[in-house]
C-alpha cells in the first residue's frame, strides 16, 4: 500500500488590523508594575511569578521576557512542555514544573526535564522515589522541590511522610538536590478564612523538619495575607494579570488583558420579542440593539448569558454600559444599547467586554466563573496586540 502523508496545516493566526472583529490588548507594561508592587509586598521574600496555561492566556514567550526584566528569576509553569518553552525564552531562569513528574515513567521521560533544566515540583512519594532512583543512576544530584498537602487534598506528599523523609535524610543524604518545598493555599482570596491559619500552622511545622531547605506558601491571595505567609518565596498568578485577590473586592492590581469587539450592525426590535437562541430573553420595551462580532468561539464565556430569569454580563462602548441580550453564540453577542445615543453606539464602534471600564471579575462573577477560566480560554481569532 503507498503512504500518504497529510498536507501541512498552518495554525490559526490573528487577522491585520483592517479585518479584525475583535482585539486583545495586553499591556507588559502594567504586567510589570505589577510584578514591582507584589514584590515590594514580599519584602525580603523572593517573588517568582507563575506563567502556566501560556500565561494564563496572555502570551508566554512575551510575558515571561517582560516579568524577567521587571527582575523575576524564578518561574512556575504545570507541564514540562511549557517548561521547554519558557527555557527557550529564558535561558538563565529557574524553572519549576508544578505537575510534577507528567508523563510516562521511564528515564527517557525525565530526561527531558534534565536537558532543559526544569525543576519538578514532587507531589507524591511514588514521585520521590522515582527522582531519588533517576538522579541516583545519572549520579547527578538534580534539583527538585516537594509538594506538602496542607488541605488541599489535591497534589502533596502528607505532614506523616515529611517526618519519615526527614529522618530518612538526616541519616543518607537524597540523591537529588532538594531546593524548595512549597505549599498550596486553598482559600487565600477569603482573608478571614480559618483554612488559612489552619494551613499556615501546617506548613510552619513541616517547614520546621526541612530547616535549611527554602519553604513557599503563598500564592496570589497569600501575599497580601501578610509577611507571615511569605516565607521564602511567594507565587503570585493571577495577580500578576491583573485579577482580583480577594473574592468580591476590586482588584487592586493595573489591568493588563482588554478584549473589545467591533459593533457589526445595530437593529431596532419592539417590545416583546425574544433575543438570541432558545429565546430566553424577551425585549421588556421597544429597543435598540448592538450585534457584536465575538462570541464563545473565541473563549468569550457562554455561562456570561442572559435570559428573562438571570442577567449576563455588561459591555462598554464610548463610555456607556450596556448588557448582554439573551445568549452567547458561537461568533455574536448581542447588546442591549437602548439606554445609548445612537451615535454614541453605532457600526464600527468598538465594545470593550472587559478591560479598565469592565473589570474582567465582575465578568466572571456574571459567568458564575472565575477571572482564571475567563483569561485562559481566550482564543486565537482576536487580533492580538502587546504594548
Amino acid at each position: 500500500m503507498p503512504e500518504f502523508t497529510l498536507p501541512h496545516i498552518a495554525h490559526m493566526t490573528a487577522p491585520d488590523a483592517s479585518l479584525a472583529g475583535s482585539h486583545l490588548a495586553i499591556d507588559l507594561g502594567a504586567l510589570a508594575d505589577n510584578y514591582h508592587k507584589l514584590s515590594q509586598k514580599t519584602g525580603p521574600a523572593e517573588c517568582a511569578a507563575v506563567i502556566k496555561a501560556d500565561a494564563y492566556g496572555l502570551g508566554l514567550e512575551l510575558a515571561a521576557q517582560a516579568l524577567w526584566k521587571a527582575g523575576a528569576r524564578t518561574f512556575f509553569v504545570a507541564h514540562p512542555q511549557e517548561g521547554e518553552k519558557a527555557r527557550k525564552t529564558l535561558p538563565g531562569a529557574i524553572i519549576y514544573v508544578l505537575n510534577g513528574l507528567v508523563g510516562d515513567d521511564s528515564p527517557d521521560a525525565y530526561d527531558y526535564y534534565r536537558v532543559h533544566q526544569l525543576r519538578p515540583v514532587l507531589g507524591c512519594r511514588e514521585e520521590v522515589q522515582l527522582w531519588q532512583s533517576y538522579c541516583e543512576n545519572k549520579g547527578e544530584a538534580l534539583p527538585c522541590a516537594i509538594h506538602f498537602d496542607t488541605g488541599m487534598n489535591r497534589l502533596g506528599l502528607s505532614l506523616a511522610d515529611a517526618q519519615e523523609l526527614s529522618a530518612l535524610w538526616q541519616k543518607v543524604k537524597p540523591a537529588f538536590g532538594l531546593e524548595l518545598i512549597i505549599s498550596h493555599l486553598v482559600c487565600a482570596d477569603e482573608p478571614d478564612h480559618r483554612k488559612n491559619r489552619d494551613q499556615l500552622e501546617k506548613f510552619t511545622a513541616i517547614r520546621a523538619l526541612f530547616p535549611e531547605i527554602k519553604a513557599s506558601l503563598a500564592n496570589s491571595g497569600g501575599i497580601f495575607l501578610g509577611p507571615d505567609y511569605h516565607f521564602d518565596l511567594c507565587r503570585p498568578g493571577i495577580a500578576l494579570y491583573g485579577g482580583a485577590v480577594v473574592s468580591g473586592e476590586k482588584s487592586p492590581m493595573k489591568v493588563v488583558a482588554t478584549l473589545k469587539s467591533r459593533i457589526l450592525s445595530t437593529r431596532k426590535v419592539a417590545k416583546g420579542q425574544s433575543v438570541s437562541y432558545g429565546a430566553t430573553e424577551t425585549t421588556g420595551r421597544d429597543s435598540r440593539l448592538a450585534i457584536l462580532c465575538l462570541g464563545y468561539a473565541d473563549g468569550y464565556l457562554r455561562t456570561a448569558s442572559s435570559s428573562d430569569v438571570r442577567k449576563g454580563a455588561k459591555v462598554c462602548i464610548n463610555g456607556f454600559e450596556a448588557p448582554i441580550i439573551g445568549r452567547v453564540t458561537m461568533d455574536l453577542i448581542i447588546v442591549d444599547i437602548s439606554d445609548i445615543a445612537e451615535d454614541k453606539a453605532k457600526r464600527g464602534d468598538w465594545a470593550e467586554f472587559f478591560g479598565s471600564n469592565i473589570a474582567i471579575d465582575d465578568v466572571a462573577t456574571a459567568a458564575n466563573s472565575i477571572s482564571y477560566e475567563l483569561l485562559t480560554s481566550l482564543g486565537l481569532r482576536a487580533l492580538r496586540s502587546y504594548q
